[in-house]
């Protein structure tokens, strides 16, 4: 009886997430996107390096001495693909809320009797979809275009994106949750993901910021998502990516731990003020 429950309470995850699915489907358009974004982006950075690295790659050695590489294809392509990852989920899970108030569906969902956490969970598994899309061609690109190549164990490459996976989505809950405060997250999301951008070396080695950039980006989790990711490709092995898994290990938990905490306060704060239906 006990797992029928569940089952029935997780189907209201299910059931958003089929909703988003059809609604992303419904203006098929939005695939150019898929193309675009994981294709189009990167070669902004790439042209500039590469035309930073002077006719004859004269530049290289001065780059590999604060990157440790000279493929800086390869390092620039890993950093905007996690990046991109956590552009994509603070835009879907950290805004699903906002679209639905703006739908005028939001009290509607909320007098379903599951936990509210489970309609984010759905928006989460949507967004997921999209992407393992981006993922897909991404890699699809980069590996026939661009030639990247993963040289380290592709297992460790997947235990560095599951670990990653409860810092982004803790973040993304509590954008979630601003939602039931001040109404309005996107002016936050553009504010974070350019702060990420600049302290996390999407595209550069962090070593050449400012000491207390550098402070403040080694407490990022993408930071540390982003150089295990290129350790891996790159031919590292576990020694080489410890500290940097198990930052991610504890931060993920604080910052899970923290959207479900400031998700629960905005929904008994939400509630006892009977603010929901603000706009």
């Amino acid at each position: 009886m006990t797992e029928v429950r569940l089952l029935s309470k997780f189907g209201a995850a299910l059931a958003v997430a089929r909703r988003d699915l059809r609604i992303m489907f419904r203006y098929p358009t939005w695939s150019i996107s898929l193309l675009i974004w994981p294709s189009l982006f990167p070669l902004a950075y790439i042209f500039s390096s590469k035309a930073l690295a002077g006719p004859g790659g004269e530049s290289l050695s001065t780059y590999a001495r604060y990157a440790g590489t000279t493929d800086y294809v390869a390092y620039i392509l890993t950093g905007t693909f996690m990046w991109m990852w956590m552009n994509v989920t603070l835009w879907g899970l950290g805004t699903a809320l906002r679209n639905e108030q703006q739908r005028g569906t939001l009290e509607t969902s909320w007098l379903t009797p599951a936990p509210k956490w489970l309609l984010l969970l759905g928006s989460a598994m949507s967004d997921l979809v999209q992407f393992c899309s981006y993922m897909i061609i991404g890699w699809f690109e980069f590996y026939f275009f661009f030639g990247l190549r993963v040289h380290g164990s592709p297992a460790l490459l997947l235990l560095v994106v599951l670990l990653t996976i409860p810092s982004v989505y803790g973040l993304g809950m509590v954008f979630a949750s601003a939602v039931l405060w001040v109404k309005e997250t996107n002016l936050a999301v553009n504010v974070v993901r350019g702060i990420m951008m600049v302290f996390c070396g999407m595209t550069y080695p962090i070593s050449v910021l400012p000491l207390w950039m550098q402070g403040v980006s080694q407490g990022i989790p993408l930071t540390h998502a982003i150089n295990a990711t290129r350790t891996v490709i790159a031919g590292g092995n576990w020694p080489a990516v410890a500290s940097d898994v198990t930052f991610l290990t504890v931060s993920g938990a604080v910052l899970l731990a923290a959207g479900f905490a400031s998700f629960a306060l905005a929904q008994r704060v939400a509630q006892r003020q009977g603010s929901l239906s603000f706009y």
